[in-house]
């Protein structure tokens, strides 16, 4: 088990990576709040309107995040995250259900923080919780204005 943490904590401090501003000691104080899981190319990870129980950051892999439109059976991709990305992370905050569905383009692998590791992280280490969440904020932040200027090439 220990290898298995050891080997998660080095994908999550891996470059370009939303754990990028934590150096080893403080990642190693994590990592047990963190389950590895992997998920094969093609297969869904969660689907819109899903339950919401845990987030996960991309250790490897690519996967595709695709909302439903008015139109039945129709789709529109959002986005494709890759190594680094944390997925999952709004309805786990606000406990509502999956706004989108995330399918694996490949073979992935995931460091999946389930909501109730989450919350026990904040309450139990309330200073790694607010790096953490720091981290969340700053790809989320990051993510919205590249949709805002996606966007606004449309009009």
């Amino acid at each position: 088990m220990k290898e298995t943490h050891e080997n998660l904590c080095a994908c999550m401090l891996g470059d370009n990576s939303v754990f990028n501003f934590l150096d080893a000691e403080n990642l190693g104080d994590l990592c047990p709040f963190f389950q590895c899981m992997t998920i094969s190319a093609g297969a869904t990870l969660w689907k819109e309107g899903d339950s919401c129980d845990y987030l996960a950051f991309i250790t490897s892999g690519r996967i595709e995040v695709k909302k439903q439109t008015d139109f039945e059976g129709k789709h529109v991709v959002v986005g494709v995250y890759n190594q680094g990305a944390i997925i999952g992370a709004l309805c786990v905050i606000d406990d509502s259900p999956r706004a989108v569905t995330a399918i694996a383009l490949e073979d992935t692998s995931l460091a999946v923080l389930s909501r109730e590791n989450f919350e026990k992280l904040v309450d139990e280490q309330p200073e790694m919780g607010a790096k953490l969440m720091k981290g969340m904020l700053l790809s989320l932040s990051i993510r919205l204005r590249k949709s805002f200027e996606r966007l606004s090439k449309f009009f």
